[in-house]
């Protein structure tokens, strides 16, 4: 076992699957010498060349586009966006193109290709760095969309997302990238795509979160004196349904918490199956702590803007007094 951040878990999962399958290269901006501009791709370069670690131009239409072809080609490249914000000029060649080829070739096409992106706020980074736009891709059938919380669980799904025929977008929270170390086997593994973890079994509220929440969420829990179920659903598409409603009907009070704005978010989606499948379970309506239906502020009011212990403390608050 090894003691690593979630960058180091990205690096070693980027490592050892770069070693073991020859078709997988590396592409993006500043990713090769620089190792990125978080150094998630630091010495890979060296290890393994200019060829299969590819320094590409500031055109992030040009990448995705790039990646998907070498994909159909038979490669299984992972191209990074630098930042969320940035996947906007991509968004034609994801939506339009690598999520529809399996269909639009009846199964004789497949896009195996990871699109690595950090995502979301809370590093104080400018416009356009600090945004949680999980809930677009997931609108959009036939892209798989991750994100870890922990530094295992990046390691075992970035290696299952390179593995998986499919495109995946694998969303990798940058307020946590180096917030605390975790044992991760040195070893390879998986961790499947589509599984939530029961991070705390508890037995009066359900709360569901995923990404770097899943950290304010634990705090929360630490000051609160209720018996709370935390789930952390890993993968947004596919949803893990069945562990989120396994535990609404058994709890009757779910409290939901995430990064990105309320209206249209993934949390709706989740109230929504919650209320179709465990109504009459429910003692209490399903609570939603999000960011605001706003821009990201800027460096002063970032803070603010994302939900912390507090404010999904109070959330506990009112459904356990529902």
């Amino acid at each position: 076992m090894a003691n690593l951040t979630l960058v180091q878990a990205i690096n070693l999962a980027l490592a050892q699957e770069m070693e073991k399958d020859d078709r997988i290269l590396l592409m993006g901006e500043d990713v090769g010498a620089n190792g990125g501009v978080f150094r998630v791709t630091e010495g890979l370069h060296e290890r393994f060349g200019g060829d299969r670690v590819v320094d590409t131009p500031l055109a992030e239409s040009g990448i995705i586009g790039t990646a998907i072809g070498l994909a159909m080609a038979g490669l299984r490249p992972i191209p990074e966006i630098q930042f969320e914000g940035f996947l906007g000029p991509a968004y034609d060649q994801l939506c339009t193109h690598a999520s529809r080829m399996r269909t639009r070739t009846r199964g004789g096409l497949t896009v195996p290709m990871t699109v690595r992106v950090p995502v979301g706020g809370g590093i104080h980074a400018p416009e356009l760095h600090s945004d949680s736009p999980e809930a677009i891709y997931t609108h959009n059938p036939g892209i798989k969309v991750v994100m870890p919380s922990s530094p295992y669980d990046a390691k075992g799904l970035l290696i299952s997302a390179i593995r998986d025929p499919d495109p995946v977008i694998f969303f990798e929270p940058k307020r946590i990238y180096r917030a605390f170390r975790e044992e991760v086997p040195e070893d390879e593994y998986t961790v499947p795509i589509g599984k939530a973890r029961v991070v705390r079994e508890g037995a009066e509220i359900t709360m569901v979160s995923w990404g770097s929440t899943i950290v304010q969420c634990m705090n929360a829990i630490e000051q609160s004196d209720r018996d709370i179920e935390l789930i952390d659903l890993r993968t947004i598409n596919p949803l893990d349904m069945e562990t989120v409603a396994t535990s609404a009907c058994k709890t009757g009070r779910v409290v939901i918490v995430h990064e990105a704005p309320m209206s249209c978010g993934v949390g709706a989606e989740l109230s929504a199956r919650i209320m179709e499948q465990c109504f009459l379970h429910l003692e209490a309506p399903v609570q939603r702590v999000t960011g605001f239906d706003t821009l990201m502020p800027y460096y002063k009011l970032e803070l603010d803007y994302l939900p912390d212990a507090e404010r999904i403390g109070k959330a506990i608050a009112e459904t356990a007094a529902y």
